[in-house]
C-alpha cells in the first residue's frame, strides 16, 4: 500500500533555516538557559559557524563529530557543518571513549564538538588515547564555542554564501550509526531533501504549528530529538525549547514557564506528569496541546487520562527507524485504542508491505516482516555494500526486521521483532552488540541477552552469562563491569549465571526458552 505524495519542502537543512528567517524573521527561534535566538539570529549564527569551519579546514563532503546533549551550540554546529555540504555524525552522550572512538574512526570525522563537563564527564578525557588519526581537534561546546566562532569571518563571510550555492538536496546531511545484529554499529547515510520531506510531512501528520512552543527532551543524537525535533522546528516555525537531560522537576518547570504545546517521548514522560497533577502542588499545565509517543506501548488507559487530565488535544503514536526516519503515524482523531494499540498509518510517500519468509504479501490481520519503499529510505550504510544489500533490496525494500500486521485500514502494529532488538526507555537495544561487549570480561565464556517487560523503562535487558572455567563473578560485579564499559541504557539490568545456554541442533542460543 502506498499513501499520498509528499508535499513540497525546502531542499536542504540550511534552505529550511534561511526560510525560516526569512519567513518568521523576529519569532523566537529557540530558547535555551533563560535567554531567546530569533529566526534571524539563528540563521546568522549558524553561517558564522560554517565560516569557523571553514577556518579549520572544512568542506563539502568533509564529516563532524557532534557528542553532546541538546543546546543551542549543538544546533549551530550541526546547521554550520550542513551550510558547507559536510554530513554530521551525532553521538551518544552515553558512550564510553572507546565505542565513539570506534564511530569517530570509522566515519573518519575531521571536527568534534563535545563538551568539556557533562554530568561530571570531560568527554576529550574519554577519547585520550584512542587512535584517531584523521580527527584534527576537539572543540568545546561549553565555554569553547565563542573563540571557536572567532576564527571565521562572521555571518556575512561570502564563502559561505558560495558553500551555500553548491549545496543541494542530494547531498548527505548525517551518518548515525545503528547497531545490529551483527553486534558492530552500522552509519546509516542521508541526504538533506529526504530529512526535510520526511519530516515536514512528519510535522504536518503530527499538527506541529507556527509558533509552537516545543519541548524537545528527546536527545539531538537520535533521530527524534534532531529531525523530528528542531529540524521540523525550522521547517514549520515552532520555537525549539531544548532539554538536556531528563528531568522531572526542570521539565515542569520549562512546561509552565516556557508554556509549552508540543512534547514528544516515551511513555515515562507523561506518566511522570500526570503523577505532578496528583502531587498536591499547583500545576499548569494547560498550555500543552499535543504529545507524540512511539518507541514503547502505550496503554489505552494513559490515552484517555493525558486526553481528560493533562487536556491534550493531540495525542499521537508512531514507528520509525535510523534506515528510514519516520514510517507511519497514527493521525489526528484517532481514538485511544487506535492510538495505542498500533503505530498509525503510511507517511506520504511510503509504501509499507507486510510478507512472509518467501516475500509473498500477508492477508489484513496476519503477521509478516515489514518492507518499506520510498523516499526516505536511506542511502546505504556507510563503507558496507554487503550489509546495504542486505537491508535494502534490488527493488528498493528496506527490510526492517520488525514483525507485526496490517489491519484493513492500512494501520500498522508491530507484534515482535526479528533481529532480537528491545527497546529500554526508548533507546533500541541490540543484544548481539551486548553480548560482544561482556565477552571482554575476563570471567565471561559466553553470554545471551534478552528484554524483560518493565513499567517504567518498557524493558529491561537480562544476560544469562555462562563463566569461563575456573573463573569466578557476581551478577553484580558483573553488572558494576558493564557500568563502566558500556552506554548505560546497554547495560544488562538483571544478570543470571547459569553453567549453559539452550541451543538448538545447530548450536544456536534459544531466546525463545530463555524468555519463558
Amino acid at each position: 500500500m502506498v499513501t499520498t505524495a509528499p508535499r513540497n519542502w525546502p531542499e536542504t537543512i540550511p534552505a529550511a533555516a534561511q526560510a525560516a528567517a526569512e519567513r518568521w524573521p523576529d519569532a523566537p527561534a529557540l530558547v535555551a538557559g533563560g535567554a531567546s535566538w530569533s529566526f534571524v539570529e539563528l540563521w546568522a549564527d549558524a553561517r558564522a559557524a560554517a565560516s569557523a569551519m571553514l577556518a579549520c579546514g572544512v568542506g563539502r563532503g568533509d564529516r563532524i563529530g557532534v557528542w553532546g546533549p541538546n543546546s543551542r551550540e549543538w544546533i549551530l554546529a550541526a546547521l554550520g557543518a550542513h551550510c558547507l555540504g559536510a554530513a554530521i555524525v551525532p553521538l551518544n552522550t552515553r558512550f564510553k571513549g572507546s565505542e565513539a572512538a570506534d564511530i569517530l574512526r570509522r566515519s573518519r570525522a575531521k571536527l568534534l564538538f563535545a563538551p568539556g563537563d557533562f554530568l561530571g564527564q570531560d568527554y576529550a578525557a574519554l577519547l585520550a588515547g584512542e587512535n584517531l588519526p584523521e580527527l584534527a581537534e576537539i572543540i568545546r561546546l561549553d565555554g569553547g564555542w565563542d573563540p571557536f566562532v572567532s576564527r571565521g569571518q562572521g555571518a556575512e563571510d561570502p564563502a559561505v554564501s558560495t558553500a551555500l550555492a553548491a549545496l543541494s538536496g542530494d547531498d548527505v546531511s548525517d551518518i548515525i550509526f545503528t547497531s545490529g545484529t551483527t553486534g558492530r554499529p552500522k552509519g546509516a547515510l542521508t541526504a538533506h531533501r529526504q530529512v526535510t520531506a520526511t519530516f515536514g510531512n512528519w510535522a504536518d501528520r503530527v499538527d506541529l504549528r507556527e509558533g509552537d512552543r516545543y519541548l524537545i527532551v528527546n536527545p539531538f543524537f537520535h533521530t527524534f530529538g534532531y529531525k523530528a525535533g528542531w529540524v521540523a522546528c525550522l521547517l514549520r516555525g515552532a520555537t525549539i525549547v531544548p532539554q538536556p537531560v531528563f528531568d522531572v522537576p526542570e521539565t515542569v518547570r520549562l512546561i509552565e514557564k516556557e508554556k509549552i504545546s508540543f512534547i514528544p517521548g516515551p511513555p515515562t514522560i507523561y506518566q511522570s506528569l500526570l503523577q505532578e497533577l496528583a502531587g498536591g502542588k499547583p500545576r499548569d499545565f494547560s498550555s500543552l496541546r499535543v504529545a507524540v509517543t512511539g518507541a514503547a506501548p502505550v496503554a489505552p488507559a494513559l490515552v484517555e487520562r493525558m486526553r481528560a487530565e493533562l487536556r491534550m488535544q493531540n495525542i499521537v503514536n508512531g514507528y520509525g527507524m535510523t534506515e528510514c526516519g519516520v514510517i507511519a503515524m497514527t493521525r489526528q482523531g484517532d481514538d485511544a485504542e487506535t492510538v495505542a494499540n498500533t503505530c498509525g498509518y503510511p507517511m506520504p510517500g511510503i509504501e509499507v508491505r507486510c510478507v512472509d519468509d518467501s516475500g509473498q504479501d500477508m492477508p489484513p490481520g496476519e503477521a509478516g516482516e515489514f518492507w518499506v519503499r520510498g523516499h526516505s529510505v536511506m542511502r546505504g550504510y556507510l563503507d558496507d555494500p554487503a550489509a546495504s544489500a542486505e537491508a535494502v533490496d534490488a527493488d528498493g525494500w528496506l527490510h526492517t526486521g520488525d514483525i507485526g500486521t496490517l489491519d484493513e485500514r492500512g494501520y500498522l502494529k508491530i507484534t515482535d521483532r526479528k533481529k532480537d532488538m528491545f527497546i529500554s526507555g526508548g533507546f533500541n537495544v541490540y543484544p548481539a552488540e551486548v553480548e560482544g561487549l561482556l565477552a571482554a570480561h575476563p570471567a565471561v565464556e559466553v553470554s545471551a541477552v534478552i528484554g524483560v517487560a518493565d513499567e517504567r523503562m518498557g524493558e529491561l535487558g537480562k544476560a544469562f552469562v555462562v563463566l569461563r572455567p575456573g573463573a569466578t563473578a557476581t551478577a553484580d560485579e558483573l553488572i558494576a563491569w558493564a557500568r563502566q564499559n558500556m552506554a548505560n541504557y546497554k547495560v544488562p539490568r538483571l544478570v543470571e549465571i547459569v553453567t549453559e545456554l539452550p541451543r538448538n541442533a545447530a548450536g544456536k542460543v534459544l531466546k525463545t526458552e530463555l524468555r519463558a
